[in-house]
């Protein structure tokens, strides 16, 4: 592994945790800019395949998707229908007539780079609003031993993110090392063993977490969530993959150092959110205390 790569992952992981740890609109814009950056690398690979998408239109009505999100969820779920109305229409009376391809691509932008990462913001907005403690809705721990009274968002996301990082190294040095069999002919350098080991790094760091926060039958809740992000996180990156794959690249871009594109990195989360907030605003509360 090169020294820009580790460098400009231990440069990510501090950017994330400093936005994941403020909350509000400062994880909000943020996350607007990797969306912003993300959709460019998308519809760059898009029109790598003859596609002409509405690029600008989609990237605008995306951000302007993840601001309504973080000022109310529920209004977010209505939105989406309307921009993709004004999407088809933006297409509709372009001089050039658009193609079936054009739409599904822009409307795909909007689903994939808009609102399913959108889920993040209303991850992390579980309980801020009663714990906020900076400007524009931010948080700071003021007891970091004690992380029961941390907002839920923050915990929830904190542990989310976790998985996926325990999938994605785990994945990436045991497929390297000792991967033989390979998983898919999209990405001929997954392996299953890194598979694997990877949704079973996730199983682990997810059990461990719902043991500290006292999750009721955590063992199961634990195991549960571990597999939703291992293989959400897996299928989200052979995802990007497949794209890529199409557009006849190696990488989604070169911004990062040793990693690629946003998309190469971020392509891990964008399923992952959606399933983590559901877990945790349907599914725990259903069971017994």
């Amino acid at each position: 592994m090169s020294w820009s790569r580790i460098l400009s992952g231990i440069v990510a992981i501090v950017l994330a945790l400093g936005m994941i740890f403020l909350g509000g609109w400062y994880f909000t814009l943020c996350f607007g800019i990797i969306i912003y950056l993300g959709l460019l690398e998308y519809f760059q690979l898009a029109r790598a395949t003859g596609i002409a998408p509405a690029g600008k239109t989609t990237i605008a009505v995306s951000i302007g998707l993840l601001i309504i999100a973080t000022v109310s969820s529920t209004l977010a779920d209505a939105v989406l229908p309307v921009a993709g109305t004004f999407i088809c229409f933006y297409l509709l009376f372009q001089p050039k007539l658009a193609t079936i391809a054009d739409i599904s691509t822009s409307i795909l932008g909007l689903f994939y780079g808009g609102y399913l990462p959108s889920y993040w913001v209303r991850l992390r907005s579980l309980g801020q609003a009663e714990c906020s403690n900076l400007p524009l809705g931010g948080y700071w721990p003021e007891h970091w031993t004690n992380i029961k009274d941390w907002p839920q968002g923050l915990t929830i996301t904190l542990l989310a993110f976790g998985c996926i990082w325990a999938a994605d190294i785990g994945a990436y040095f045991i497929g390297k090392f000792f991967g033989k069999t390979s998983l898919s002919h999209i990405s001929p350098k997954k392996t299953v063993e890194g598979a694997v080991f990877g949704v079973s790094a996730s199983v682990a760091v997810a059990v461990a977490g719902a043991w500290y926060l006292n999750w009721h039958l955590w063992p199961i809740t634990g195991v549960a969530l571990g597999l939703l992000i291992g293989i959400a996180s897996l299928l989200g990156d052979l995802t990007e993959s497949m794209m890529k794959r199409d557009a006849g690249v190696k990488d989604s871009g070169q911004l990062i150092p040793g990693h690629g594109g946003i998309l190469d990195r971020a392509d891990s989360y964008v399923f992952t959110a959606p399933l983590v907030y559901y877990f945790v605003t349907l599914l725990l509360p259903l069971l017994p205390k």
